[in-house]
Formats: C-alpha cells, sequence, structure tokens
C-alpha cells in the first residue's frame, strides 16, 4: 500500500450507498471518528426530498448510540458541525438510472468531487420479490457502476457483495470473479437480460390479470427462487448479488474495481465500542429464539462451521482494500472477508456458547420470571427434521383438526394458530438450509495479503483489525455479541 488507511482517507469526497443501512453506518462512524479531515462523505439514501433526506440522517444515523464514542469525544454541537460539513445526505435510489439524483447542480457536483464509490446498497431478503432484486442487486450495481465511470475523478468503486454468491456447493471456495453468463447448475445458459424481460413479462401479466397486491408479491417471489434454482444459487437473494458481480465485472472498463465478499455479519468486535448491533442478523434469530425458550429443536449439522465475521472488521477490511487499489486503473480484485479458514467455529460451538449464556443470565419474560432453557434437539439432516417435525408436531395437528370438523366450536383457532406457526417454520428452515448444513469454507489469499501488507508499513494500533485469528469465539459470543443482541436489539 501507498500510505496507511487514515492518511488516505484525509481530503477524500466519497460516495456510499445504502445508507442508512447497519454497514454504510459503522463505515460511516469509523472515518468521521479515524479521519476528521475527511473531505466529504456523499449518502445516498431512499427519501422523498433533501430535507427527508436529513431527517433520516440524524434520526438513524447520527443520533443512535453507534455515535455515542464521537458524541462524548467531541461534544454535542461539535459532532452536529461536523455532520453538516462533511456529510451530504442525498435522495435517491440505485436501482434509477444516475442513482435517482433529481437536482441537476447536485449530480455535476457529485460528479466533478467525488475520488471513490462505496455501493452497499442491497436487498438482503432470502425470498425477495424478482422485480425488486434485480432492480437493487442486479441492476442497480451495474447503475452505480455507471456513475462511478462519470466521476471524472473517479479512483475506485469498492461494491459489497456476499461470499455466499458461491451457491451451496462444498469445498474450498476462492476469490475469483464470476463471468458473464456463468451458471451453477452446469447445463443452463444465463442471459441477464432473458432474466429481466421475463420478470417484466410475468409481472405485466400478473397486473392485467387483477391479482391483489399480496397475490402479485408472492408469484414475484416465487418467481425469484424458481429462476434462482434453474441455475444453481438457492435464493433470490444470491441469485441476484452474483448477477450484479457479473454486470460491474464486465463493464467496469478502466475503473478500479475491488469486490467485498463478506461472509455472516456480527455486532462490533472493538469498535467504536464491542457489541454494537442493529437488527437481528443471520444466526442472531436463532440465538434470541433460543434464549426465549422457543426453540426445542434446530435443523444443524454442530460440525457446520459458521462463517461468522464482527461488522468493525468487514469495515476495516473495506477500508484497507480502497487504500491498496485506489487509482490503479484496470484491476479487479475480489476479497473474501470472513473466518472459516483462518479461525473457523462451529454451530456446536455456538450452540454451546448459548446455552451457557441463557443458563446463567436467562432472558426474562413478561410476567418478570427467568425462562428456563434447556439443551434442545439438533437434528443434522433435513430427513431427521422432516421425520421430527411430523411425529412432533404434525400428527399432533392432524388430530386437532379432526377435533374442529367434530367439535368446530372448541379447537378452531389453535388448530389455525399452529397450523400457521408449523408452516412459517418450515418456510424459515427450507431459505436457510443451505447455511445450516453448508459445507464449504471461503479461502481469502488476497485478504491475508493485504493484511501483512498493512503489518508491513507498520500501522498494527488495532485502529484497521481484519485478522479473524484475533477472535476468541467463546469470549466474544458470550462477553460480546449475544450481551449486544440483549442490550441493542432486545433493549433489555
Amino acid at each position: 500500500m501507498e500510505s496507511n488507511c487514515v492518511q488516505f482517507l484525509g481530503n477524500k469526497t466519497i460516495l456510499i450507498t445504502g445508507a442508512p443501512g447497519f454497514l454504510a453506518k459503522v463505515l460511516v462512524e469509523k472515518i468521521l471518528r479515524l479521519q476528521p479531515n475527511v473531505k466529504k462523505m456523499y449518502l445516498l439514501l431512499r427519501a422523498a426530498d433533501t430535507k427527508a433526506a436529513m431527517q433520516r440522517l440524524r434520526s438513524e444515523v447520527v443520533e443512535i448510540n453507534l455515535f455515542k464514542v464521537l458524541r462524548n469525544d467531541l461534544g454535542e454541537e461539535n459532532l452536529n458541525d461536523m455532520v453538516r460539513e462533511k456529510i451530504v445526505p442525498v435522495p435517491g435510489d440505485i436501482s434509477i438510472h444516475n442513482l435517482g439524483v433529481k437536482d441537476s447542480d447536485l449530480l455535476q457536483r457529485m460528479w466533478s468531487e467525488i475520488d471513490i464509490v462505496i455501493n452497499i446498497a442491497a436487498t438482503t431478503n432470502f425470498d425477495e420479490r424478482y422485480d425488486i432484486g434485480l432492480g437493487i442487486n442486479t441492476f442497480g450495481a451495474l447503475n452505480v457502476l455507471n456513475f462511478a465511470k462519470k466521476c471524472v475523478k473517479g479512483q475506485l468503486l469498492l461494491h459489497v457483495s456476499t461470499a455466499y454468491v458461491c451457491g451451496e456447493n462444498s469445498g474450498l471456495f476462492l476469490e475469483k470473479p464470476f463471468t458473464m453468463g456463468q451458471t451453477l447448475s452446469g447445463d443452463t445458459k444465463l442471459d441477464i437480460n432473458v432474466e429481466f424481460e421475463l420478470m417484466k413479462q410475468k409481472l405485466k401479466e400478473l397486473q392485467h390479470q387483477d391479482f391483489s397486491e399480496q397475490e402479485i408479491s408472492q408469484s414475484m417471489k416465487d418467481l425469484g427462487m424458481a429462476r434462482a434454482k434453474v441455475h444453481g444459487w438457492p435464493n433470490t437473494y444470491v441469485f441476484t448479488k452474483a448477477m450484479g458481480e457479473m454486470l460491474v465485472g464486465k463493464y467496469r472498463e478502466n475503473l478500479p474495481l475491488v469486490i467485498v465478499r463478506p461472509t455472516m455479519i456480527t455486532s462490533t468486535l472493538a469498535e467504536p465500542f464491542p457489541g454494537w448491533i442493529e437488527g437481528l442478523r443471520t444466526i442472531d434469530s436463532v440465538i434470541v429464539a433460543y434464549g426465549k425458550g422457543r426453540l426445542k429443536c434446530f435443523l444443524a449439522d454442530p460440525n457446520t462451521v459458521f462463517d461468522l465475521i464482527p461488522a468493525d472488521m468487514v469495515v476495516n477490511a473495506m477500508i484497507a482494500t480502497a487504500t491498496a487499489h485506489s487509482g490503479k486503473t484496470g484491476i479487479q480484485t475480489i476479497y473474501h472477508v470472513g473466518s472459516s479458514f483462518q479461525n473457523p467455529v462451529t454451530f456446536g460451538q455456538l450452540h454451546e456458547t448459548a446455552a451457557r449464556y441463557f443458563t446463567k443470565k436467562p432472558l426474562v419474560a413478561r410476567n418478570g420470571s427467568p425462562i428456563i432453557v434447556t439443551k434442545g434437539t439438533l437434528l443434522s439432516t433435513m430427513g431427521q427434521f422432516s421425520l421430527y417435525i411430523t411425529l412432533r408436531y404434525k400428527l399432533p395437528l392432524l388430530i386437532l383438526r379432526l377435533m374442529n370438523i367434530i367439535y368446530p366450536w372448541s379447537q378452531g383457532d389453535k388448530y389455525n394458530d399452529d397450523s400457521r406457526k408449523i408452516k412459517l417454520a418450515m418456510r424459515l428452515v427450507d431459505l436457510y438450509q443451505p447455511y445450516l448444513l453448508f459445507k464449504g469454507i471461503f479461502d481469502d489469499l488476497n485478504t491475508e495479503s493485504l493484511r501483512r501488507r498493512r503489518q508491513s508499513i507498520k500501522e498494527l494500533d488495532g485502529s484497521f483489525e481484519f485478522d479473524p485469528k484475533s477472535i476468541n469465539w467463546d469470549d466474544y459470543m458470550e462477553n460480546t455479541h449475544i450481551p449486544g443482541l440483549i442490550t441493542h436489539v432486545l433493549k433489555q
């Protein structure tokens, strides 16, 4: 690297999409705290106008607990001054040409000033509507690329994808780019324009047949899942993200391109303080359901490696990759940011840690009593899980249904309620099953090489740490991540 990360950020103008999302907020806070001499950050967020964008910036970014360290260091007034000086909230949408920026003067100013474009915007719903997934994750990525190519000072596009674009295969996954039209099924040809036309035609048919919005939405979700599986991907999210990678790789021309592929992002390890998280992410739904005593059985192989990586390490890696590649014309480099290769943790380990934590520090029920947890039953194959659900829940539900037929006034509500819960549970299991039983490891040769280069310039103060070998998983889960969930998500 030609300079260290703090020096690199000085006097830079950066466009960040995906604000006020989880990762974008951690990135913005990091830059303001470590390099107050950053020139400017344009934050693209969905809003009706500039006033609404500013309101979102304040209420969903600057005023949240993540910024408490900056607020304590600078004081409220000085932080507000810094935000006014350094951050420009931009109402927009990456699924629209020119990112949906309507102000022509603002557009020209952005194109003339921006050095670095960081695209974090995405829809992460596994079963997203196909039209929305294509609009944001696929063609949205191309829109960001085309915008970045108009930036006269443009030094780099950093595109955040996901490591799970690899699909459901097992083995060691390398940091390799996709080629245009590549599929994971091997026996099909992927044409992204054909996918787009197929989606448009289906949507047009649904609208002309006078379906309800709910029916249209479900049909578009079903279409996305079906098309993903035709081409070898397990869900709409990773399929549309993979196609987005193909487009930016194909049409980048001479613009330097870095694609960062994080694995499952968890709460902050250290910065700006340990344990900050927003919302339930990946494995967090399982942890919370277990802590609340609602998880009696679960589909997971205890030996499956869960590739987790704290959010601040992802952000540190993003800044380090930008520092390393900015201005290097024509390059395209992929970085896996995860832990499975360097410091793997299994689901069995995570289960043991969660059981230990909630046994010692149980959650509290609404009536004020502690929630007692048991180890529960882990089922390592879909066949075992289906058999367990049938014997434990579906057969009793069938009996309840018969009772409802004989005595419809007595059990109807309970049958319908239990039936809905089982259907929902099975749908969630179907969505998450590829990751619960995932047998892949993510090679991080490029990322490890970057870590070593960073060390060679003596940037060893921990400000840009992204080495997963430094994580003690038991300690992190028990003393940082689970307490962070309880504090910032459950608000207990």
